[in-house]
């Protein structure tokens, strides 16, 4: 008669139930940790620094400031804005825009509403004075808002950047034509296709009315 063969399962101790207990909750902590860093937006790109005005512009809003502050050269990104000159307070009239830049370095922010309500302007890298000939660098730029924001940059084409006399103000060149132009009184103005910028005509029309300007010093 043939002996019976006994098998034996071994049972967990109270000891390794509660670590497998453990590893089971840590997988899970591990998992639910793995889900929320997926689910997670990833970061986008740097802003650039929030422009500090050191008045409200009646020209442009926030958002539109906004929008210009990501086409200004790093140089003067986090700058203030100092408002040195705008026709509701100062009046129309160069000489004036002239007068109240004596004294000032830094980049120019010019910006514009028409009479059609159109706004649209220009970044001087140098501030506006009088002048024989072109001055500037290639960070002056063209900007329009028609209705959305269009920047002109330098061409390289030719160097007509600003030039500034009693009787006009200048910026962009080519064929006798100006990318803007501004005459003695700041109420008319004109702007042309010009090579500096390869722009187009900023404001409805070619020749316009001002209804506001101001002069930005960033600096």
């Amino acid at each position: 008669m043939k002996g019976t063969r006994w098998q034996y399962t071994r049972l967990p101790t109270h000891m390794e139930d509660a670590l497998s207990g453990e590893d089971s909750e840590r997988e899970e902590e591990e998992e639910d940790e793995k889900e929320e860093a997926e689910a997670a937006p990833s970061p986008g790109p740097a802003d650039p620094m929030e422009p500090q005005l050191t008045e409200t512009s009646q020209v442009l809003g926030a958002s539109e400031i906004r929008q210009l502050s990501f086409h200004l050269p790093p140089r003067v990104a986090g700058s203030p804005w100092n408002l040195v000159f705008c026709t509701s307070r100062d009046g129309f009239s160069l000489r004036s825009l002239y007068r109240q830049m004596e004294g000032h370095s830094g980049p120019v922010l010019l910006l514009l509403r028409d009479q059609d309500g159109q706004m649209f302007g220009a970044f001087s890298s140098s501030t506006l004075r009088l002048s024989k000939g072109f001055y500037g660098t290639g960070e002056t730029f063209l900007f329009t808002f028609s209705p959305q924001l269009k920047v002109f940059k330098w061409t390289g084409s030719n160097s007509f950047f600003v030039k500034g006399d009693l009787d006009l103000l200048m910026m962009g060149s080519s064929s006798g034509q100006f990318g803007l132009w501004l005459d003695g009184d700041l109420y008319h103005g004109g702007s042309h296709p010009c090579a500096t910028f390869n722009n187009e005509v900023l404001a409805r029309q070619e020749q316009f009315c001002i209804k506001e300007l101001e002069a930005w010093v960033l600096s």
